[in-house]
């Protein structure tokens, strides 16, 4: 019988409501934001983890929004990657209107089962955006020299749609285009096929994104035989 993953980290840092005055605004890929936040009194992070936004409007309504952190432990600044959602109450102000000198409300770090501890391998499977707290991940490892231990595979519509691609690339991650050809591979979904030269036995395996991908992926991996209970998923998508 093969035992469940355990809880993750579990004295991972948590954080309560801090403020955060934006260092940084780029728009590197299409419909999204990256920003860069000093944050008060910062609780480090691990890699994996996420913070909460949250926006007060003048008539006191709130809105809140997770968002996994992209930046390594080590970096100064917390960095945070948005995908704007047309219908996103929190996600349509960061992308459309905030700019460096803006002080935000957030919460962080927070969770644990998500967490890469440093030391194990693992796999690292993600779909669009959910790339990002593997960013912080491989951004970790390089940090500490210990990039042998992790894997990585991206599925994506096309590369320019892909946040931190360039970082990616340079990283080793296998890029799996679905809407057009990549190298001698066609443009289609991720495959067993694609997956197979990845996997040896001891890793964990994460996945990351939308709750579709996550589904798929999931049982895409245990036809490989990979047990679930050796799989951590972390799916998004519009809140409500």
């Amino acid at each position: 019988m093969t035992e469940p993953l355990g809880p993750g980290v579990a004295d991972a840092p948590t954080g309560g409501w801090r403020t955060a005055t934006v260092a940084g605004v780029r728009r590197p890929v299409a419909r999204s934001v990256q920003l860069r936040l000093d944050v008060a009194d910062r609780v480090a992070h691990l890699p994996g983890q996420h913070y909460v936004v949250r926006l007060t409007a003048p008539d006191g309504y709130t809105a809140q929004r997770s968002y996994s952190v992209a930046s390594a432990p080590g970096d100064p600044l917390l960095e945070l990657f948005v995908e704007r959602l047309d219908d996103g109450e929190v996600s349509t102000h960061l992308a459309d209107v905030v700019e460096p000198g803006d002080v935000l409300e957030v919460r962080g770090p927070i969770g644990g089962w998500f967490v890469w501890d440093t030391g194990s391998p693992a796999l690292l499977v993600a779909g669009g955006s959910g790339v990002v707290p593997f960013v912080s991940m491989l951004r970790t490892a390089r940090a500490l020299g210990r990039t042998e231990l992790l894997r990585t595979v991206v599925s994506v519509r096309t590369v320019d749609l892909l946040p931190y691609a360039d970082e990616l690339l340079a990283a080793g991650a296998l890029v799996v285009t679905t809407r057009e050809p990549r190298g001698i591979r066609p443009a289609g979904r991720l495959t067993a096929a694609d997956l197979v030269p990845l996997w040896e036995p001891g890793q964990t395996v994460y996945v990351c994104g939308s709750a579709s991908f996550a589904g798929a992926a999931t049982r895409l991996l245990e036809t490989l035989g990979i047990p679930a209970a050796g799989i951590r998923v972390e799916q998004f998508g519009p809140s409500g």
